[in-house]
């Protein structure tokens, strides 16, 4: 977390780059051949990033919302709170959720290099792993929201948190009002992937409000 301390404790593995570099490269011989569309591939891509991903993230939120004992174990136990829901992280790693108050906001980072929950929020977006987003949010991390267009009162305190490939964070953005009585399908609804990040804010939609 970032306050006035700056912890890293990341153990990385090259594994992950050069299993990028292998796909690209079989994408790359796939498309030469005609086999595959690229177009085709960055719209599965894309869907997979923003909207199907995302979901089992947005369900955890919303089950928060819904259920203060889940909340609870949320706030104690992230990791078995997520696996209870059928979301567990590929290599092990665990998660501790952070929730947005009235006076505190939360925003994660990961400044080594892009250590995110995948489990919960499908792919990382490109910015997230871009240089300016991991040393810019440390240093400035109101003016790199309000960038994002979430513009904080003055007196709200805003806590980076640093993911590793040991420890992943999602944030749990505070439940808008005019939602009681909504289901849990209802409320993930409302839950984007920059919300569970900390770029984001949750909001009724126009037509509700």
């Amino acid at each position: 977390m970032h306050d006035d301390d700056h912890h890293h404790d990341h153990h990385h593995d090259n594994r992950y780059t050069d299993m990028q570099a292998r796909v690209r490269a079989l994408e790359t011989v796939l498309t030469e051949k005609g086999l595959i569309d690229p177009a085709a591939i960055d719209a599965i891509v894309e869907n997979y990033e923003t909207k199907i991903g995302p979901r089992n993230g947005a369900r955890v939120v919303a089950r928060a919302w819904s259920d203060p004992e889940f909340a609870e174990w949320l706030r104690r136990d992230a990791t078995a709170a997520i696996a209870s829901l059928g979301y567990t992280g590929r290599q092990g790693e665990h998660m501790r959720a952070v929730f947005n108050a009235e006076d505190t906001h939360n925003l994660v980072v990961c400044t080594l290099c892009s250590c995110y929950p995948w489990s919960v929020l499908g792919l990382p977006p490109v910015w997230y792993k871009a240089p300016a987003y991991r040393s810019r949010a440390v240093i400035d991390p109101r003016a790199v929201l309000a960038e994002f267009g979430v513009t904080l009162p003055e007196g709200k305190k805003i806590r980076v948190w640093d993911s590793t490939a040991e420890l992943r964070y999602l944030v749990v953005p505070e439940r808008p009002e005019g939602t009681d009585g909504w289901s849990e399908a209802q409320l993930a609804d409302l839950v984007s992937r920059d919300a569970m990040i900390g770029t984001g804010l949750v909001a009724l939609p126009e037509a509700t409000q």
